[in-house]
């Protein structure tokens, strides 16, 4: 049996991976009265005279909603409110057993993002933080802000921020292993959407001075034909030289290759033009843009990608339980820059010094210190 066939199986057999389960026994009248009818009517009353006390009596304390609108979803695309339940549920099931945080699938059937918005901030009431979660760029990036104007509990954009953070980490080990200084390197960023974007901005904030980005078109500069309005944006910040040329080009004298993109677009003839001790993350799911053996033919020291089948996979499921179990448990009212930069040096301290390594750069998404560390980062600033 494959893979997929055994998937496919087991996703039958469970009929959706989530349900609910009642922490008030309803066994007597007592029982019932208490939880429900005439007994509930009091934390109703204290929670209308102050309607912060809802962080203590509801389920709002320590649940997420997983928001997504289908249009990003994986590798698969455009694919739909209804195709995309899967994937949230499976977010949801990694919430709560990497973050003991409760989250619910909010799968919409609108793309409009005035639309998701609205939606968004009507049900937010019961909740205690918001996960976007494979929403395409740009729309991506005005669903975040205009929610984060609009409403007073953190809202994550998972494959923006949360990709960006564990790229940070890893970058930040991987220079500790060749002994490289962050002032020194040149970064290419090979896909322009909400990762490629996100992950820059937060590379640029640690202090990356030299980054240049690069899509399907090849390498990007300010004033070119065919930019939205984000990467507009980001063009103030890149590629200051006014490079031009393909991603083969940009590569040319490069330290660092974050990918966010494509299948098998780098070669390692390509790698082979990178500086000496080259870093490659090929993030492309679930081929990416080169094989690890290809990219150390190359030249490479270091390789990272999104699969748990290679050496230091970078996986976001390091980082969103932890960011939200802080962040409720501070009651914190939006996730900052300053938590984002926490939680990545977090991850990469939890590398032993004796254990890192060109194979070891990020710790096992199954550390069980992972959540409560990264919760802890986060909490200092709020």
């Amino acid at each position: 049996m494959t893979l997929d066939e055994k998937a496919l199986e087991l996703h039958a057999q469970w009929k959706g991976k989530l349900e609910t389960t009642a922490k008030s026994k309803v066994n007597s009248r007592e029982d019932l009265s208490l939880a429900y009818t005439p007994g509930v009517a009091e934390p109703c009353r204290v929670i209308a005279r102050d309607p912060e006390a809802v962080y203590k009596y509801t389920i709002k304390q320590n649940t997420v909603a997983v928001v997504s609108d289908g249009s990003a979803v994986l590798g698969l695309g455009n694919i739909g409110a209804k195709a995309a339940i899967p994937v949230m549920e499976g977010k949801c099931v990694l919430f709560k057993e990497f973050g003991g945080v409760n989250a619910f699938p909010i799968c919409l059937d609108t793309q409009d993002v005035d639309e998701i918005v609205e939606t968004v901030v009507r049900i937010a009431p019961i909740f205690g933080g918001i996960n976007l979660e494979d929403i395409s760029a740009p729309r991506c990036f005005e669903i975040e802000e205009k929610l984060k104007q609009r409403l007073d509990i953190p809202v994550f954009h998972d494959d923006q921020h949360g990709t960006a953070i564990v790229v940070l980490a890893g970058i930040i080990n991987s220079l500790r292993v060749v002994g490289k200084k962050k002032e020194d390197c040149r970064i290419v960023v090979n896909g322009a959407g909400s990762a490629g974007v996100a992950i820059t901005k937060l590379l640029l904030r640690y202090g990356f001075p030299n980054i240049t980005m690069c899509d399907k078109v090849g390498i990007l500069k300010k004033g070119m034909d065919g930019l939205n309005w984000m990467q507009e944006q980001m063009m103030e910040v890149t590629n200051l030289e006014g490079r031009t040329g393909t991603l083969a080009d940009a590569l040319v004298g490069a330290d660092i290759m974050v990918g966010v993109s494509a299948p098998g677009i780098v070669t390692k003839e390509m790698v082979s033009t990178m500086n000496k001790d080259a870093i490659l993350f090929a993030m492309a799911n679930p081929i990416p843009e080169i094989m690890p053996d290809e990219a150390k033919a190359g030249g490479a020291r270091i390789i990272g990608t999104g699969r748990s089948d290679f050496p230091n996979q970078v996986n976001n499921v390091v980082i969103f339980p932890g960011i939200f179990k802080g962040a409720l448990e501070g009651r914190a009212t939006a996730i900052t820059e300053d938590m984002k930069l926490a939680a990545a040096t977090a991850i990469a301290d939890l590398v032993p010094p004796e254990k890192l390594c060109d194979d070891f750069i990020l710790p096992e998404a199954f550390d069980p210190q992972v959540s409560e560390i990264v919760s802890q980062a986060v909490k200092k600033f709020i």
